[in-house]
């Protein structure tokens, strides 16, 4: 039966593996605009451009990492940070170790990435893709 200890112990023993088993391939964002919001993230972060289609299209990071998707979404909202009542909440945010925040900073803000006003800790910059996701820099 389904409450043997057996059959438990089984469980267990699949899901240990399962957890072992299965790395994350990558992220994907909603994006009103998925090739052009895909070329932002290559030029931030260095990476390569992967699929490139109208409603889809990748940024590749380097060999074992994950990649960031992109996926055609008409009714996209910007999310607020920080949070506010009746905004569209934020989901998620990107988190990517830089070596030096400063370069970094001016690399994003010339691309057009925006700096938000709210920033959390001193080692840390909060920024807005072209769309609006939010991500972060830290050293």
């Amino acid at each position: 039966t389904g409450s043997s200890p057996s059959f438990r112990r089984c469980l267990s023993v699949a899901a240990a593996s399962v957890r072992r088993m299965i790395p994350l391939a990558g992220v994907v964002l909603d994006a009103p605009d998925p090739r052009k919001l895909a070329r932002f993230y290559c030029e931030l972060l260095g990476w390569e451009l992967g699929d490139d289609e109208e409603g889809w299209a990748t940024a590749k990071g380097p060999e074992g990492s994950s990649s960031l998707s992109f996926q055609i979404e008409p009714k996209f909202r910007t999310p607020a940070w920080p949070s506010e009542t009746e905004t569209q909440q934020m989901q998620l945010h990107l988190d990517f170790k830089v070596d030096d925040l400063e370069a970094a900073h001016e690399h994003a803000t010339s691309l057009g990435a925006r700096l938000q006003d709210f920033q959390p800790q001193p080692d840390v910059r909060v920024y807005a893709d072209p769309v609006g996701h939010i991500f972060c820099f830290f050293v």
